[in-house]
């Protein structure tokens, strides 16, 4: 069953009652542009659309099937980051923002980013502090509360909830296959960390731990084992699956699908609860 709305869509188990305590997320694979962004008028589209983890949800459609609910977002990751600090703004992009900005936001990847995937100046413009605000309250805060209503649903049913974030990674950017994020083990429990790389490893791809992705802010959020909740992030390389120029499914997508579906279904099968 799905839930499909203007910011985000949720996928569920199809049976009632059938929902474990996972709960998948892929707040990046949005590809939806509002005309409110008001990028640079010369931006290519390749550059708008570059930061973006085109097909994930896709990918890892089959978690419902096995009882994890996908919720994914529909917004382009350069409209509004959903995996970042909502009252962190860059002041380099909005006016009257406070700072100091942190590593990433000063960098230009912050909620509201100012550089494109590859580099490029998404705006010729600053973003009004109204503005921003609009964009954060319409389209990252639903994300985050429909986002905490499954993971407390999970918990309520089960005493915990673990969120697995599915993200991408550009091929250069590891030299491995899968980098698995926990925060320097603190989001998660070691065994949850262990398993997805046994898994992963299975499967013959290379594994990486922490570097160069340790989990973003629905990590840092949701990563509280002694309270009921853990998180972990899961990037794949995009060259498993995707042609990085056009967005498009490369020669190794549908193996890719397969394979993170056997790793899918392995993950449901055991009980994180316990």
């Amino acid at each position: 069953m799905t839930d499909a709305g203007e910011n985000f869509s949720i996928l569920r188990p199809p049976l009632p009652g059938a929902t474990g305590a996972l709960v998948f997320g892929s707040p990046h694979s949005g590809d939806v542009y509002p005309e409110d962004l008001g990028a640079a008028p010369d931006l290519a589209v390749s550059s708008l659309r570059s930061a973006e983890d085109a097909l994930m949800a896709h990918l890892v459609a089959d978690g419902p099937r096995h009882g994890a609910p996908l919720i994914a977002g529909r917004f382009g990751r350069a409209y509004v980051d959903l995996n970042r600090d909502p009252e962190e703004l860059d002041p380099d992009l909005v006016e009257g923002a406070p700072g100091p900005a942190g590593a990433k936001t000063a960098a230009g990847y912050g909620v509201l980013p100012r550089l494109t995937g590859d580099g490029r100046p998404l705006y010729d413009r600053r973003l009004s502090r109204a503005e921003a605000q609009r964009r954060i309250e319409g389209a990252h805060l639903p994300y985050h509360q429909a986002l905490a209503e499954l993971m407390q649903a999970a918990q309520d049913r089960h005493g915990r909830a673990v969120l697995i974030d599915w993200h991408s990674m550009p091929t250069r950017a590891a030299g491995v296959e899968v980098v698995l994020g926990d925060r320097h083990g603190s989001a998660c429990r070691a065994r949850l960390t262990r398993r997805l790389r046994d898994l992963f490893q299975a499967a013959g791809w290379r594994v990486a731990l922490n570097l160069p992705y340790a989990g973003g802010w629905s990590t840092q959020v949701w990563g509280r084992p002694e309270a009921g909740f853990e998180a972990i992030q899961i990037e794949i390389s995009r060259g498993l699956y995707l042609d990085e120029t056009t967005q498009r499914p490369n020669a190794t997508f549908d193996l890719t699908r397969r394979t993170l579906s056997r790793v899918i279904a392995a993950l449901c099968a055991e009980r994180w609860a316990d």
